[in-house]
């Protein structure tokens, strides 16, 4: 999971619309409808008179929040370093990796470091010195410690899906969901490994594995593929493994945090069409000290690249800060109903790699007659990483997702995905694959239009009509 942007240098769209005589220019990714997306929307907290002044000063450090939060992922998305054998000296003095830790190891062991940093995109050696079982801060909202849940819920199975991870990571991403979730809800854990090549996830995790499962005979499955399917459908194979009646699909460098389940789990019971997303906290890539996140909704721009929104009015108004968060999208870890998420038709498998999967379901939940949540009081911790390890160029295959996404589900509002990617419309020299399975899936849900999409639940995105003419304008 990541909130990404892949940022373009010294690119500028242009979009000619009627009736204006001069051309609009903004020096953002790559299109003017995407500038919106280096800031968050800010939306006054719409309370009482009363409390408007004592509020002032809490408003504004949520919002400050925000926009510190929009900077830090926009810092860890960024392509992988220079490896260490290319330019030893200015990797090693000058990586990120140090700036706050690390000063005191010897010269040998910062090789090491650094080495492991370029290959994960974290400290995969200080986690490897960290316990498997370390205490989390408890960053839930006060008022969630006082609710109440039913007795009665249902189980969960959670999926990590992993690819050459590091196996400390995974192992105490698994200790956390073990320590954290209480035993009678969570029915398994199930691994899904995306053809990894590292030898240490194959043996050594084995080992692990069946040491857990003898004294909880099947407790942790494991599935392994062949050759790699990427993030997208590897979610979906956790998901054919999983038999709970709810099932989570998570990165495998998490951790999660105490109450996590019970309000995941209770919201799901009211209403199986609800798929929910917990409130995300950032493990530091270097450091790996947990740093609060605030509470957001998840979005997307219109190149579908996902991003945190200021939680709608109608959250503010309630002045709960417990009470579920009303999300247009889903940043890419998520809970849902198994039986329902066969029913609204899982993920896009014909989707590559990883990127836009998120959205898509988002968008397809809600045109189809469900809801997306992020919930305040279910909190867990997500490592950042520095730059992806896992793809040479992930904007390619987001850019294919995203085309694919339009065309099943923008109807007219395709356009704007196009033109965020400077694509043309007509041949645009972009195989998307085959999308009559999932356009009979939508004609069959009976889905509604994106038009009631964006009126109806994302109405902080900009749209744009008569536009005449778009295109890249370079600066050399």
């Amino acid at each position: 999971m990541a909130c990404t942007r892949k940022t373009k240098t010294l690119v500028s769209t242009c979009v000619i619309l009627s009736g204006m005589t001069n051309i609009v220019c903004l020096l953002y990714v790559g299109w003017v409808t995407n500038y919106i997306a280096s800031v968050y929307v800010k939306v006054q907290e719409p309370i009482s008179e009363k409390k408007l002044e004592e509020d002032k000063g809490d408003t504004l450090r949520i919002i400050e929040r925000l926009d510190h939060l929009e900077n830090v992922i926009k810092q860890h998305i960024q392509e992988a370093p220079p490896k260490l054998e290319d330019s030893p000296a200015e990797a090693f003095t000058d990586s990120s990796l140090f700036a706050h830790w690390g000063q005191e190891l010897s010269p040998e062991s910062r090789r090491v470091a650094l080495k492991q940093f370029q290959y994960y995109g974290y400290n995969a050696y200080l986690s490897d010195r960290l316990p498997l079982d370390r205490a989390l801060p408890d960053l839930r909202p006060s008022g969630c410690r006082n609710l109440t849940f039913p007795d009665s819920l249902p189980q969960v199975s959670i999926v990590f899906i992993f690819v050459n991870e590091a196996l400390s990571v995974i192992l105490r991403s698994i200790h956390s969901a073990i320590n954290r979730t209480p035993a009678h809800l969570l029915k398994e854990i199930i691994l899904v490994d995306d053809n990894s090549n590292n030898e240490e996830l194959k043996e050594k995790l084995q080992k692990y594995v069946d040491e857990v499962n003898a004294h909880k005979p099947g407790f942790i499955k494991v599935v392994r593929h062949s050759r790699q399917e990427g993030l997208i459908r590897s979610r979906v194979s956790g998901w054919r493994a999983a038999t709970a009646p709810v099932v989570a699909l998570f990165d495998a460098h998490v951790e999660f945090n105490v109450g996590w389940a019970e309000p995941v789990l209770t919201r799901i019971k009211e209403n199986r069409k609800r798929v929910i997303s917990p409130s995300f906290d950032n493990i530091k890539y270097d450091n790996f000290e947990i740093e609060e996140y605030p509470l957001s909704a998840q979005g997307f721009d219109w190149e579908l690249w996902c991003r945190y929104l200021n939680p709608p009015k109608s959250w503010w108004k309630l002045e709960n800060t417990t009470a579920p968060i009303r999300s247009p999208a889903l940043i890419g870890c998520f809970i849902v109903d198994r039986e329902y998420f066969q029913e609204i038709g899982l993920l896009d498998e014909g989707m590559e790699v990883y990127g836009g999967e998120n959205v898509e379901l988002g968008i397809r939940v809600w045109q189809c007659g469900g809801s997306v949540e992020v919930l305040p009081c279910s909190r867990i911790a997500h490592i950042e990483r520095a730059h992806k390890p896992y793809t040479e160029d992930l904007t390619a295959h987001v850019r294919r997702n995203a085309l694919r996404v339009a065309e099943v589900w923008m109807d007219e509002f395709k356009s704007h995905v196009y033109m965020a990617w400077n694509i043309p419309q007509e041949d645009s020299g972009i195989d998307i694959g085959d999308i009559s399975e999932r356009k009979a899936l939508r004609k069959k849900l009976q889905c509604k239009t994106f038009r009631w999409y964006l009126v109806s639940v994302y109405p902080e995105m900009r749209m744009y009509s008569d536009t005449v003419a778009y295109g890249v304008v370079r600066i050399s």
